[in-house]
């Protein structure tokens, strides 16, 4: 079984090293404490969400909230690269939410929800801070599962001029479409820089949108035969980008249930 793992304040891993002795509190320590059950001895990993990992085993608690975690190790992963953003239209229902727990776990670093002319949602008024809300927890718990030290980032809400802007920084862009003739296959990750990829809403990418995000410079590619839902097309485009790249030569993997 995979020691589990918890996310702590950056400011308690400052300074951590093996030997040291750190305190998990909050809701993390209340559902180490008295969902998870975690007792003296077993295996815990702390992540700050920004590259640092620190490696111990239990060393007490208070039967409440608080964990007391003795540190065997403490890892500092390098920044992930290229950055890959993925650009994702608001989806209903818990698909948005779907979406954004799988290119969590797949490991993309910035995830941008985006109001697209046939999104069957917008967010609106206070349905944006909702929203945005909902997604951030989704990235957080989908985070900690996938045993990342770096966490995704939830962008701001963005129009299309601010994807036009993505794009033009973009080392490389692409975006998915079933219409493409260029296969998502053929496409080579850059060596660095952002590779910013475009996921549509459930009613397609008007035809006015597409025309502006390749003026911009993005690339029309297909994922293959089918056509895939909004919630699972980005994180199967970014598996196939991540296939033949550095990013997935190393590092950790694996299956957790």
């Amino acid at each position: 079984m995979s020691a589990p793992v918890f996310a702590i304040d950056p400011g308690a891993l400052a300074g951590a090293h093996a030997g040291s002795v750190l305190m998990l509190d909050g809701p993390e320590g209340r559902h180490a404490v008295t969902v998870i059950r975690l007792r003296v001895g077993e295996p815990v990993h702390l992540v700050d969400g920004r590259g640092t990992r620190a490696i111990g085993v239990v060393h007490g608690h208070d039967g409440r909230s608080i964990l007391e975690v003795d540190v065997v190790d403490v890892e500092v992963e390098a920044v992930p690269t290229p950055r890959i953003v993925v650009v994702q239209a608001l989806a209903k229902g818990e698909r948005g939410e779907l979406a954004v727990e799988q290119l969590t776990e797949i490991g993309v670093d910035v995830i941008v929800p985006w109001a697209a002319a046939n999104c069957v949602v917008q967010w609106r008024g206070d349905r944006e801070l909702k929203g945005y809300q909902r997604w951030a927890v989704a990235a957080h718990s989908a985070a900690k599962q996938s045993r990342r030290a770096w966490f995704p980032q939830i962008a701001d809400l963005a129009n299309t001029d601010d994807v036009v802007k993505l794009i033009r920084g973009a080392a490389r862009a692409v975006i998915l479409h079933e219409t493409a003739e260029q296969a998502i296959g053929n496409i080579e990750m850059p060596p660095s820089g952002e590779l910013v990829l475009i996921v549509g809403p459930e009613g397609g990418l008007a035809p006015e949108e597409l025309e502006i995000l390749q003026w911009a410079g993005a690339v029309a590619v297909r994922l293959g035969p089918t056509v895939m839902r909004t919630s699972s097309a980005g994180m199967v485009g970014v598996a196939a980008l991540l296939s033949g790249s550095t990013r997935w030569s190393v590092g950790r993997g694996g299956v957790e249930g």
